[in-house]
């Protein structure tokens, strides 16, 4: 597939060259500084050193003191609390964080994670009539809730309040709890909008151990889940959330809890023997880890059985229960990659079979069978691969319920809305969104979905961008370069990883293939001094004639560490490769 680049605007010289003198940096690195909104000596050095006192304090938030306060009234009556979440990552940890804070102590306490099938998303009438039968008289419902309107007010009238703490856009109506707390409510004025279901239950522990000083209890030792919940969420790693996912990738490194570990020992993440730092791993981990290795293992448990086994991991103090419930997880999750490829390949052929649906300006399918746990996944995947808005529907409990992904700057969330006369539910965000409707509404839905993005869709958005931050010369790479480039991390949306440009460059003539189509390569500026420089490429093996000829090419790339047999070095990852501009 073609991919654009584009160019970073540059930040302001002036700045750039004060920053490069007073940091004692190279000029690109106080670049990538400035495009960051970073342009003075001290804030460099919050973004360098973030610390926890930076965080908001959590009192700004519309209704964390009614919260805070509906906790305490709670405490002091003894009355049962219910903490509530989705079956998702976010929902999970958010679940085992509060959880986990308020048991601390107060042990008139359970968790509940509605089931993905005979539920559904968010608050049920189930959990309802399950926290009225068992004597619970307060929920604290996390990562969902926020157009919960109906559902609350059935609580209500069964005696039983809500304080909800969820980060979705709320709807035109806000349920009428004791205490929402959305910092996307239009008249919420808490400064960072963009926390993590997760999060939201963090900054409720925060305010009420302000209030309440719990002795001997470390709120740091929570943030390892934040920063799970941050990585698999897809929030921006920006404001607070960096804050909090520095915390807590330093946390999972140096003391995970036994449910994170359980999970890695199954991602082949090699467990070592503590050396002086406290680090445990046999490399250090990062966000696109927590994306790519713990998240799916946390997600499987809910797509294919019960998410409360999430919770339950999560939560244990002990190893050996934790390393049984972790096989038991990524059992799970190997049959969730079976059922996914599966239902991908279907989905694939379906398109590929359909003039209409191959040229349309979104992709929207539906096959009964699918597997509901799975249809996020394929939905992603099915993006990746026509890079166009897509909503993938499979049959549940009468509805036809799907999952929605987005390409950048198109919003699936305002498209599916604008559908809303055939929705039975439906939330989300910008990029990706579920939703339920009757089977005699699909096709109605499908036409007005395709007809709204093709009137709000440009044919540029359709193709797949690169964003370069700005050139970088590989001679201009070494250890000291790289070393303030890593301080730049945690990385993730609204903090990507850097993309640099080299121009005219070619392999030393040892390009080979590896795997089904990678390259593995050694790049070099034939007119600048320098050693060649490893690099690999994936997926993209067509370039490999032009390479072996020693054609000049354009690289656009990340630098990274690679590890091989205890030894690591820098290597080029390349995003992309067109032959060199003529000039």
């Amino acid at each position: 597939m073609n991919k654009r680049w584009v160019n970073k605007d540059k930040g302001d010289p002036e700045i750039i060259t004060k920053l490069s003198q007073e940091l004692n940096i190279d000029e690109s690195l106080s670049n990538l500084l400035v495009q960051r909104g970073v342009t003075s000596f001290d804030e460099a050095k919050n973004f360098f050193r973030p610390q926890l006192n930076q965080l908001h304090d959590p009192f700004l938030m519309k209704d964390m003191e009614k919260a805070v306060k509906r906790i305490e009234l709670a405490l002091s009556h003894h009355e049962k609390i219910l903490v509530y979440g989705d079956y998702d990552v976010d929902g999970t940890t958010a679940v085992a964080l509060v959880y986990t804070y308020i048991k601390s102590f107060y042990d008139q306490l359970d968790f509940y994670v509605p089931d993905r099938y005979s539920e559904g998303y968010g608050i049920s009438y189930q959990s309802i009539d399950y926290a009225a039968d068992n004597g619970f008289s307060l929920i604290i419902a996390l990562d969902c809730g926020i157009k919960a309107v109906e559902k609350v007010k059935y609580a209500s009238d069964k005696g039983i309040d809500f304080i909800i703490c969820d980060h979705h856009r709320p709807g035109e109506i806000i349920p009428d709890a004791y205490a929402v707390l959305d910092p996307k409510q239009e008249d919420c004025n808490y400064p960072y909008k963009e926390l993590s279901g997760c999060g939201l239950g963090f900054k409720l522990a925060q305010a009420f151990e302000e209030r309440n000083n719990i002795a001997g209890f470390e709120l740091e030792s929570l943030l390892d889940l934040v920063a799970v919940s941050i990585a698999s969420d897809i929030v921006p790693v920006t404001g607070e959330n960096r804050i909090l996912a520095f915390y807590g990738l330093k946390l999972i490194n140096s003391n995970p809890r036994p449910g994170i570990e359980a999970i890695l020992k199954y991602s082949n993440i090699v467990r070592r023997e503590p050396n002086d730092k406290g680090v445990i791993f046999s490399r250090e981990l990062s966000i696109s880890d927590l994306v790519f290795l713990v998240g799916p293992r946390i997600n499987a448990a809910g797509r294919i059985e019960s998410a409360k086994d999430s919770v339950k991991i999560l939560i244990t103090d002990n190893f050996e229960y934790a390393s049984r419930k972790g096989e038991q997880i990524n059992n799970l999750n190997n049959e969730r990659r079976n059922l996914d490829a599966t239902a991908t390949q279907q989905a694939l052929e379906m398109i590929n079979n359909s003039d209409e649906l191959k040229n349309r300006k979104s992709t929207v399918v539906y096959n009964e069978e699918w597997h509901k746990g799975v249809i996020g996944i394929v939905a992603s995947r099915l993006t990746d691969h026509y890079y166009r808005p897509t909503i993938v529907f499979t049959k549940s409990n009468g509805l036809l319920t799907g999952s929605a992904r987005s390409i950048k700057n198109f919003d699936v969330y305002d498209a599916v809305d604008s559908c809303s006369e055939y929705l039975e539910h439906f939330g989300g965000h910008k990029y990706a969104a579920g939703l339920s409707i009757k089977p005699e509404n699909f096709d109605a839905f499908n036409a007005k979905f395709e007809k709204y993005v093709s009137e709000h869709i440009e044919d540029e958005m359709m193709v797949p961008e690169i964003e370069i931050d700005c050139p970088l010369n590989l001679n201009k790479i070494n250890a000291k370069f790289f070393r303030i480039l890593k301080q730049f991390s945690p990385f993730g949306p609204g903090n990507m990883a850097p993309t640099f440009l080299a121009k005219n460059v070619i392999d030393t003539g040892f390009v080979r293939i590896v795997g089904q189509n990678h390259l593995k390569l050694n790049f070099i500026h034939p007119e600048i001094s320098g050693l060649p420089f490893p690099a690999i490429a994936f997926q993209q093996s067509e370039h490999y004639e032009s390479l072996k000829r020693g054609e000049p090419m354009d690289i656009c790339y990340h630098l990274e560490e690679n590890e091989w047999n205890g030894k690591v070095s820098l290597q080029l990852n390349i995003k992309d490769i067109r032959p060199a501009e003529v000039i």
